[in-house]
């Protein structure tokens, strides 16, 4: 699939909101959206590394492994925390380095926000504003699992959710091959 392919999929909208409903408190869902050892466990098994603060820096590292940050030249994404409010809010301004394509879209701007519902689940929602980043919005869309690309935030959640509720993740499906 080509890169004018990948374009002529995005989606027209300027940000995307993906939900997911998980049978955890709040602070569990906390951890494991906030803590490195836990963001290597599900979704793409990048390491996301927050500096607790506004103002903190927010890194991604490629599904290698840990790292130490000032060591690291495979990060895939770096950003700017702007707002900070365990467990139930953290958002930040991002960019994304993968390669040049996702390079020459803008920053755009991630949010994560819990919501105790009282029964003893909690909502999860990721609110991405993709303004001027078409690349951006088809991987995180999910659109381009079929061809490889990887799930996007519907994946992740679903996977996110799958090892809070039962302890494992979900197992990762091949594109089969087409004839």
């Amino acid at each position: 699939m080509s890169f004018e392919d990948i374009l002529s999929r995005a989606r027209p909208e300027t940000t995307q909101i993906h939900r997911v409903i998980i049978a955890a408190p709040p602070e569990r869902i906390w951890e494991a959206v906030t803590d490195p050892d836990w963001t290597v466990r599900y979704g793409f098994g990048g390491r996301s590394v927050i500096e607790p603060r506004v103002g903190g820096t927010f890194t991604v590292f490629a599904p290698t492994g840990p790292r130490p940050l000032d060591t690291d030249p495979d990060i895939i994404i770096r950003g700017t925390v702007t707002d900070y409010a365990p467990p139930l809010r953290w958002a930040a301004r991002i960019h994304f380095l993968g390669d040049e394509n996702l390079v020459a879209e803008p920053e755009t701007h991630l949010c994560y926000e819990i919501r105790d519902r009282g029964d003893g689940t909690c909502a999860l929602t990721v609110i991405h504003d993709v303004a001027g980043a078409p690349l951006i919005s088809i991987i995180i869309s999910g659109d381009l699992e079929p061809e490889g690309f990887g799930g996007g935030y519907p994946f992740m959640l679903s996977d996110l959710k799958s090892l809070l509720e039962t302890g494992h993740p979900l197992p990762v499906s091949r594109p089969t091959q087409k004839s």
